[in-house]
């Protein structure tokens, strides 16, 4: 039986993976792990207690960003119409794709890309892209017949191959025309 952790334990490893991405982002995931504790105003020992090495920090920051993006689409299926829902998410996947090259590589560099880590967080966007993608034919705002497959592999193969971190626009404009091309053919035209 495992034992709850103290709400204070809770807190301290919640602030270290923030403090780790925010470190990650500016410095790439070599950065010292004794600067993040000390920004996360917490000891050495206590980062170690909770991640014994970087590559689980990394991994901890990883499954939050994911998390993250799975809950903004969430709160925009639950706020927007269906279409407006959809194009947000692709651009907001577009620059989390963008913000993230440098963890994956990381990433990918210690664990194999059929890991849990890798096909658990494969699998949860493309169901999100998925119920967004259905809600939006189902609300006619979409033409009919769309692939959720081909939508991700269209948006993840241009992050993929293109650097879009030295032109972020890039990556909007090519997530917009996808989305016009979505709406191309719809029954409900805006």
């Amino acid at each position: 039986m495992t034992r709850a952790q103290r709400a204070d334990a809770v807190r301290n490893r919640d602030r270290l993976v923030e403090v780790a991405a925010d470190a990650f982002g500016a410095k790439g995931v070599e950065c010292s792990l004794e600067d993040i504790a000390r920004c996360a105003c917490v000891g050495v020992g206590t980062l170690y207690r909770h991640f014994p090495t970087r590559d689980a920090l990394v991994e901890a920051v990883y499954r939050r960003h994911v998390d993250q993006l799975i809950e903004g689409a969430e709160e925009l299926a639950a706020t927007k119409p269906p279409d407006e829902a959809l194009a947000e998410f692709m651009l907001r996947f577009v620059e989390y794709v963008a913000s993230k090259k440098g963890l994956a590589t990381y990433l990918k560099s210690m664990v194999s890309a059929d890991s849990d880590l890798f096909t658990d967080s494969k699998r949860r966007v493309h169901e999100t892209i998925a119920r967004l993608i259905k809600a939006a034919a189902e609300a006619g705002t979409i033409r009919p017949g769309v692939d959720p497959d081909d939508v991700i592999h269209t948006l993840g193969g241009f992050c993929l191959m293109n650097d879009i971190n030295a032109n972020p626009e890039q990556g909007k404009r090519v997530a917009t025309l996808i989305m016009d091309g979505l709406r191309y053919g719809a029954s409900v035209r805006g």
